[in-house]
This record gives C-alpha cells, sequence and structure tokens, in this order.
C-alpha cells in the first residue's frame, strides 16, 4: 500500500491544432472556404511563424472561442480523490475516472500532503491510518462476499470507508478556452497544493505542443497584471487597489503621489 507519485501523460491532441486555430480565425474575416485556408496552412502558407503571430495576437485580445475547436487528452495517475473532486468541477471538460466500484482497492495507493510527509510522527500516524482503513476495507469484502454479496456489489458498499488520500486515474479531455481558464485559477498559489501541481504539469505539456495558444498561459495575475485575491494574496503581483484607480471619484492608486 505504497505511497504515489503524480504522473501526467499526453495522450492525444488535435491534429494539425495550430492549423485547425488559424483556419478558424481566417474564416471569420475571410471569403474563402475554411478547408482551403486549413490546407495551406499545413502547407506552411503562410509560414508557421506568422501563423503563430496571428494566433498568440488573437488569444492576447480576448477572442477565444476560436480555440474551442482544438482540444487536449491527459492521462492523469498519482493525484488524490479529493484532488480529483476539485478537477471535475471544471465542467467544460470530459472525464473517464477509475471506479472504486468496479476496480478492488484490495492494494490501494496513497498521497501524502507534503506538511504530513515532513514531519515523521505525523507521517507514521498516517500511514499507520492508511494501513488500518486497508485492513477494514478488506475485512467488509470479505465480510460481505460470506454474506452472498458478491463483487462489485461488495465493492460499492466497503469503499465507503476508504479515504480521500486513495489515488485515482483519470482521463481528461479540454478545449484550450477550458485549459486556459483551468490554469488560470489552479496555477495560482492559492489553489491547494495538489491540483497547482497537476495543472502546472499540464500546462507545462500544453506549451510544449502550442505555444501559440499557451505560451503566456498561467495564474490569472499574470495576465492581469495585478492580484485580486485582496489580502489572500501570495505577493507575487502588486494588489488590485494599487494598479486599478479607486472609485469614487478618485484618479489616482492607493499609494500614488
Amino acid at each position: 500500500m505504497p505511497e504515489t507519485q503524480l504522473k501526467v501523460k499526453l495522450l492525444a491532441m488535435t491534429p494539425h491544432a495550430l492549423a485547425v486555430i488559424y483556419a478558424a480565425c481566417r474564416q471569420c474575416y475571410s471569403a474563402e472556404r475554411a478547408e482551403e485556408i486549413f490546407v495551406r496552412a499545413i502547407q506552411g502558407i503562410p509560414p508557421v511563424h506568422e501563423q503563430e503571430a496571428f494566433v498568440r495576437k488573437i488569444v492576447a485580445s480576448g477572442h477565444e472561442s476560436v480555440i474551442e475547436h482544438v482540444s487536449f487528452t491527459f492521462a492523469i495517475s498519482g493525484i488524490s480523490r479529493a484532488c480529483s473532486h476539485q478537477l471535475v468541477r471544471h465542467r467544460i471538460a470530459s472525464y473517464s475516472q477509475q471506479s472504486q466500484r468496479y476496480v478492488k482497492a484490495e492494494n490501494f495507493h496513497y498521497i501524502i500532503p507534503p506538511t504530513i510527509a515532513n514531519q515523521p510522527e505525523l507521517k507514521r500516524i498516517y500511514e499507520e491510518t492508511m494501513a488500518e482503513l486497508q485492513q477494514k476495507y478488506n475485512a467488509i469484502v470479505a465480510k460481505l462476499e460470506e454474506a452472498g454479496v458478491k463483487g462489485e456489489k461488495a465493492r460499492q458498499d466497503a469503499r465507503f470507508i476508504l479515504p480521500n488520500a486513495c489515488e485515482t486515474r483519470i482521463v481528461v479531455t479540454m478545449n484550450c478556452r477550458s485549459l486556459l481558464n483551468f490554469f488560470a485559477l489552479r496555477c495560482c498559489e492559492r489553489a491547494q497544493w495538489e491540483i497547482r501541481a497537476l495543472a502546472n504539469e499540464m500546462l507545462r505539456l500544453c506549451k510544449e505542443k502550442l505555444p501559440a495558444v499557451f505560451a503566456e498561459a498561467g495564474p490569472k495575475c499574470k495576465k492581469l497584471g495585478y492580484c485580486p485575491e485582496g489580502k489572500r494574496s501570495c505577493g507575487r503581483m502588486p494588489l488590485k487597489e494599487r494598479v486599478i484607480p479607486l472609485q469614487k471619484g478618485k484618479d489616482k492608486p492607493v499609494g500614488s503621489v
């Protein structure tokens, strides 16, 4: 019943992603057919660097509907059930998650929060608790099966005692616009540590594959130029009230002279 680590694998993405976005953008302003623009874009007409520059400009301007035509599919493992509950709140996405009903947790892996892993006594208590829960789970499954409740019916009830720390595995597909929103929220220093680590790894893969869209992606403060979190700010960026002039007739930010 070992501790496990985060792993993110990019399974697939929309083929010719840059050309798809470029053709979608150009279609809005061109009498040509999108497929003609697309074929030329694949052939390097205009050159790829010009396509990238054009898409970067579109993304920077906030016209993000065109990037919804491209999606990324990730295989994610080594995250806790607690993390997956946060992940699936991002609703414009598709999820296929490992079931605790169909997959027996006879030797479940788990995640240890860093604050606990860094303190030997707390880690010992944590690991002992995981081991005890494993034993209780196994015992409940065995007793249910002895009583004639077999297979998934036994597992679906025994899983009620499994902890949020249990590892889960999930396949996630998001379009580029949803990914930008996901990164803006979950790469923030105020996001919970586990989903922030997941978001940062997904962002790394996206930047590598499609920099025209994701080169400037990250926490929302990066695009805004200020932190909208007020007193909860991590301090990386100036607070909103020091960048945006105050209302009520005042025309200077706080702290200005």
